[in-house]
């Protein structure tokens, strides 16, 4: 199975990378899931993108959130992508 690669985008602003996981749950629950999500910094001098471990207070490689917390999900730009495989390899 493929893993699906996405960049998420939080209501928070907070932007992510990681595989994501469309789960069944029951209303109220948390229905997508994370896996080993890294967070999408920008250098606004070079204008290059470092991936940060996220989030930072756990080793847990897999999360679940509610998707209504998630403002818009995309395909990330082949160089973050690139990056994100060579980090979970």
């Amino acid at each position: 199975m493929n893993k699906i690669i996405k960049a998420v985008l939080l209501k928070n602003d907070l932007l992510l990378v990681a595989e994501v996981i469309e789960v069944m749950a029951d209303l109220g629950e948390p229905n997508c899931k994370l896996v080993n999500p890294y967070k999408i910094v920008k250098n606004t001098i070079n204008d290059e993108y470092t991936l940060e471990s996220w989030p930072d207070f756990t080793y847990q490689n897999e999360l679940m959130v509610h998707s209504d917390s998630i403002l818009t999900i995309a395909d990330p730009k082949p160089s973050i992508a690139e990056k994100y495989f060579e980090l979970t390899a």
